[in-house]
């Protein structure tokens, strides 16, 4: 008998009316139940959040410290169990889900680290002018109020950890409400933060269902809104809600560039190895995965059939298998969508090099080239195990490829020159720029975000932390400086 998981209202378990049924997106099976809170519990969750927030933005550094290292050690002692979670509900390979599940032992350490040295201020003398002689200005960091955190389904833990470390690392409240169809995960959070001491309502992990949200975002308790999901959820999110201080970590159409120097066929190898990994690691449902190859003519020929090599080996079949690179999609629209795409590109005169077919929730790997600029797959997030490869002759029109996109994600320069690394630096409005690899490698701790329509603000544990915290200056007066 499947038990029913309990979410965490203020700090303790409890359940609602109703439950929904979360399955494995592989084979169908039932990974467990989650318990739906009522409107009243929310309600309790929003004013017990509301009523801690001078308390817990006073609570001392090392108390939020502390139970940010309990958080870490545990889940690293919980790995496997926590990873054969991830996997099934979400469809994740065991590979990546045990990875998924060592950054966020790291993301809750990050935390740590930073709670012990965020806000102790910085000081600026005022006697650079006549009328300031005597005075100091101390600026810290405070709070804006509650934090709604909003999480997707991709990576179901490690982007729970990315809203709640930060917001308890600030001692900023926070009510997680993580993705319908991967909530266990983000449950799990709680039984480890149930094991610390920090004060009731300071946090709150609620699966409330998507349709009885809009409530939730308008809720003037709650001023900060951190949402990691699509474009045009976080967009409305956004445009309802006018003056809270939201960030939003949106889509991608992640471009690999290959440039002439990067000529050898050691370097044409690893290229491709890692284009082949990284367009199709979590299925291809990652915002930084490789969507676009963009290579140099001088480097075409020879790149796109170790390209092609290199995605065809991939192991795809049941995530359970350590073997397996590539799992299902998160469920069986998805993929048909994904199929969707492709056909219509194929259809518009697109090659397929290889790939192509869907099995239920599940896609091939696939490799597109010569795709029509005007099809859906060239101009959006196609969220799934598909590249396109194009050719382009020289830096400049490189560049040009990857800004050709409403999305500014990351971009990945495989080039050895310095000089080149730089002018990407300048010339690519993206958030992130790789140099000699993937767009899709990211720290934890470096500020994570993207320009255009891939978002506003930064995650990154400090970075989240100046999301949720504004400035506030104490001048001091009469000192003698």
């Amino acid at each position: 008998m499947t038990s029913t998981h309990a979410f965490w209202l203020a700090g303790r378990q409890a359940t609602g009316e109703d439950t929904f049924d979360v399955t494995s997106p592989w084979d169908g099976r039932l990974v467990g139940r989650a318990s739906v809170p009522t409107g009243a519990q929310v309600e309790e969750a929003v004013a017990a959040a509301y009523g801690v927030r001078d308390e817990f933005a006073a609570t001392p550094a090392h108390v939020r410290a502390a139970a940010l290292d309990h958080v870490s050690r545990r889940l690293a002692e919980r790995t496997e169990e926590i990873a054969r979670l991830i996997s099934g509900e979400n469809g994740k390979p065991m590979k990546w889900a045990r990875g998924e599940v060592g950054r966020a032992v790291s993301v809750f350490r990050f935390a740590a680290e930073e709670a012990r040295r965020f806000n102790g201020g910085d000081g600026q003398r005022l006697d650079t002018d006549a009328g300031g002689q005597g005075r100091l200005a101390l600026t810290r960091r405070f709070p804006k109020g509650v934090v709604l955190g909003i999480a997707p389904f991709n990576f179901p833990l490690n982007l729970c950890a990315h809203k709640i470390a930060p917001a308890i690392a600030a001692g900023a409240p926070i009510i997680l409400k993580p993705a319908p169809a991967t909530p266990l995960s983000g449950l799990i959070l709680g039984e480890l933060l149930a094991e610390t001491e920090l004060p009731a309502g300071a946090w709150s992990i609620l699966p409330v269902p998507n349709d009885r949200m809009p409530a939730l975002v308008q809720d003037e308790r709650l001023p900060v809104i951190s949402f990691t999901g699509s474009e045009q959820v976080g967009y409305a999110i956004m445009d309802s809600v006018p003056r809270k201080h939201c960030t939003l970590e949106l889509g991608g159409n992640g471009a690999a560039v290959v440039l002439a120097d990067w000529a050898s066929d050691e370097d044409l190898d690893r290229a491709a190895q890692r284009i082949a990994t990284f367009s199709n690691y979590q299925g291809g449902q990652s915002c930084i995965s490789v969507q676009r190859v963009i290579a140099d003519a001088s480097v075409y020929d020879r790149l796109l059939p170790r390209v092609v090599a290199a995605v065809e080996a991939q192991v795809t079949g049941d995530p359970n298998d350590d073997k397996t690179d590539v799992g299902p999609l998160v469920s069986e629209d998805a993929a048909k969508r994904v199929e969707a795409w492709v056909e219509e590109a194929v259809g518009a005169g697109a090659g397929l090099a290889t790939g192509g077919t869907r099995d239920g929730a599940s896609y091939a790997p696939t490799v597109l080239t010569d795709v029509p600029a005007g099809t859906t797959i060239a101009r959006e997030e196609v969220f799934g195990p598909v590249l396109t490869v194009q050719r382009v002759a020289g830096e400049a029109e490189a560049f040009a490829a990857v800004n050709d996109s409403r999305y500014g994600l990351q971009a990945g320069i495989f080039t050895h020159d310095l000089q080149t690394a730089f002018r990407a630096h300048r010339a690519l409005e993206v958030g992130g720029v790789v140099i000699g690899d993937v767009p899709s490698y990211r720290a934890d701790q470096m500020p994570y975000g993207g320009a255009k329509q891939s978002g506003v603000g930064r995650e990154g544990v400090r970075f989240a932390m100046d999301d949720y915290t504004y400035e506030r200056v104490l001048v001091l007066t009469g000192l003698a400086l």
